[in-house]
Protein backbone atom coordinates (compact mmCIF):
# COMPACT_ATOMS: atom_id res chain seq x y z
CA UNK A 1 0.00 0.00 0.00
CA UNK A 2 1.25 3.74 -0.57
CA UNK A 3 1.49 5.98 1.46
CA UNK A 4 -0.15 9.49 0.69
CA UNK A 5 2.94 11.46 0.46
CA UNK A 6 4.19 8.94 -2.57
CA UNK A 7 0.47 9.35 -4.24
CA UNK A 8 0.65 13.00 -3.34
CA UNK A 9 4.12 12.78 -5.34
CA UNK A 10 2.59 10.30 -7.75
CA UNK A 11 0.18 13.13 -8.86
CA UNK A 12 2.21 15.71 -9.41
CA UNK A 13 4.44 13.14 -11.48
CA UNK A 14 1.57 12.16 -14.00
CA UNK A 15 0.38 15.83 -13.88
CA UNK A 16 3.74 17.26 -15.43
CA UNK A 17 3.63 14.17 -17.60
CA UNK A 18 -0.19 15.38 -19.09
CA UNK A 19 0.89 19.23 -19.06
CA UNK A 20 4.16 18.21 -20.91
CA UNK A 21 2.04 16.29 -23.59
CA UNK A 22 -0.57 18.89 -23.74
CA UNK A 23 2.39 21.33 -24.66
CA UNK A 24 3.82 19.05 -27.12
CA UNK A 25 0.58 18.57 -29.06
CA UNK A 26 0.19 22.29 -28.83
CA UNK A 27 3.56 22.52 -31.07
CA UNK A 28 2.66 19.70 -33.10
CA UNK A 29 -0.80 21.28 -34.19
CA UNK A 30 1.41 25.40 -34.89
CA UNK A 31 3.97 23.32 -37.27
CA UNK A 32 0.93 21.39 -38.98
CA UNK A 33 2.01 17.73 -37.85
CA UNK A 34 -0.72 14.98 -37.52
CA UNK A 35 -0.40 13.16 -33.75
CA UNK A 36 1.02 9.77 -33.84
CA UNK A 37 -1.10 7.10 -32.08
CA UNK A 38 -0.34 7.34 -28.45
CA UNK A 39 -1.55 3.73 -26.08
CA UNK A 40 -2.04 3.20 -22.21
CA UNK A 41 1.02 0.99 -22.45
CA UNK A 42 3.49 4.18 -23.99
CA UNK A 43 1.58 6.55 -20.93
CA UNK A 44 2.57 4.05 -18.32
CA UNK A 45 6.37 3.40 -19.79
CA UNK A 46 6.37 7.31 -19.79
CA UNK A 47 5.47 7.15 -16.22
CA UNK A 48 7.99 4.72 -15.46
CA UNK A 49 10.78 6.04 -17.19
CA UNK A 50 9.94 9.38 -15.26
CA UNK A 51 10.10 7.72 -12.01
CA UNK A 52 13.58 6.16 -12.59
CA UNK A 53 14.69 9.57 -13.84
CA UNK A 54 12.97 11.68 -10.52
CA UNK A 55 14.64 8.37 -7.98
CA UNK A 56 17.99 8.57 -8.97
CA UNK A 57 17.87 12.69 -9.10
CA UNK A 58 15.79 13.36 -5.87
CA UNK A 59 14.76 9.87 -4.35
CA UNK A 60 15.39 9.96 -0.96
CA UNK A 61 14.91 13.90 -0.36
CA UNK A 62 11.49 13.51 -1.26
CA UNK A 63 10.60 10.88 0.69
CA UNK A 64 10.55 7.79 -2.27
CA UNK A 65 10.75 4.24 -0.36
CA UNK A 66 13.42 1.66 -1.58
CA UNK A 67 12.41 -0.80 -4.00
CA UNK A 68 9.72 2.06 -5.58
CA UNK A 69 10.24 1.74 -8.97
CA UNK A 70 10.13 -1.95 -8.96
CA UNK A 71 7.06 -2.10 -6.83
CA UNK A 72 5.98 0.62 -9.14
CA UNK A 73 7.33 -1.69 -12.40
CA UNK A 74 4.90 -4.35 -10.80
CA UNK A 75 1.72 -2.81 -9.98
CA UNK A 76 1.78 -0.80 -14.02
CA UNK A 77 2.05 -4.61 -15.18
CA UNK A 78 -0.64 -5.95 -12.94
CA UNK A 79 -3.27 -2.84 -13.80
CA UNK A 80 -2.16 -2.69 -17.63
CA UNK A 81 -4.88 -4.66 -19.06
CA UNK A 82 -7.55 -3.11 -16.81
CA UNK A 83 -5.93 0.71 -17.32
CA UNK A 84 -5.61 -0.44 -21.12
CA UNK A 85 -9.31 -1.58 -21.29
CA UNK A 86 -10.86 1.70 -19.27
CA UNK A 87 -9.00 3.92 -21.50
CA UNK A 88 -9.98 2.39 -24.75
CA UNK A 89 -13.61 2.93 -23.70
CA UNK A 90 -13.57 5.79 -21.93
CA UNK A 91 -11.25 7.34 -24.84
CA UNK A 92 -13.72 6.15 -27.77
CA UNK A 93 -16.70 7.84 -25.88
CA UNK A 94 -16.87 10.73 -27.68
CA UNK A 95 -16.43 12.19 -31.33
CA UNK A 96 -12.80 13.32 -30.64
CA UNK A 97 -10.35 11.46 -30.56
CA UNK A 98 -7.32 10.93 -27.82
CA UNK A 99 -4.47 12.78 -28.22
CA UNK A 100 -1.62 12.01 -26.16
CA UNK A 101 -2.24 14.47 -23.30
CA UNK A 102 -5.97 12.77 -22.67
CA UNK A 103 -4.25 9.17 -22.98
CA UNK A 104 -2.13 9.84 -20.45
CA UNK A 105 -5.08 11.46 -18.35
CA UNK A 106 -7.32 8.89 -18.61
CA UNK A 107 -4.58 6.24 -18.19
CA UNK A 108 -3.08 7.89 -15.10
CA UNK A 109 -6.41 8.73 -13.68
CA UNK A 110 -7.22 4.67 -13.91
CA UNK A 111 -4.04 4.03 -12.40
CA UNK A 112 -4.47 5.45 -9.45
CA UNK A 113 -8.46 4.20 -9.21
CA UNK A 114 -6.31 0.53 -9.70
CA UNK A 115 -3.81 1.55 -6.75
CA UNK A 116 -7.22 2.40 -4.30
CA UNK A 117 -8.65 -0.17 -4.84
CA UNK A 118 -6.06 -2.50 -4.30
CA UNK A 119 -5.22 -0.12 -1.34
CA UNK A 120 -9.01 -0.94 0.18
CA UNK A 121 -8.83 -4.54 -0.89
CA UNK A 122 -5.91 -5.26 0.93
CA UNK A 123 -7.06 -2.88 4.25
CA UNK A 124 -10.24 -4.98 4.58
CA UNK A 125 -8.08 -8.15 4.28
CA UNK A 126 -5.99 -6.93 7.40
CA UNK A 127 -8.87 -5.87 9.13
CA UNK A 128 -10.51 -9.58 8.59
CA UNK A 129 -7.52 -11.52 9.95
Amino acid sequence: MLSGHVIGLLKEYMRDLVEQAAQEQAAQERFGFAAAAYRPDQALSDLLALLDDRIESEGMQVGLPEGFLHDMWTLCNEAGPQVTDRVYVEANVGSDPAGKARTRELTYRALLEFIEARGRAQSQREAES
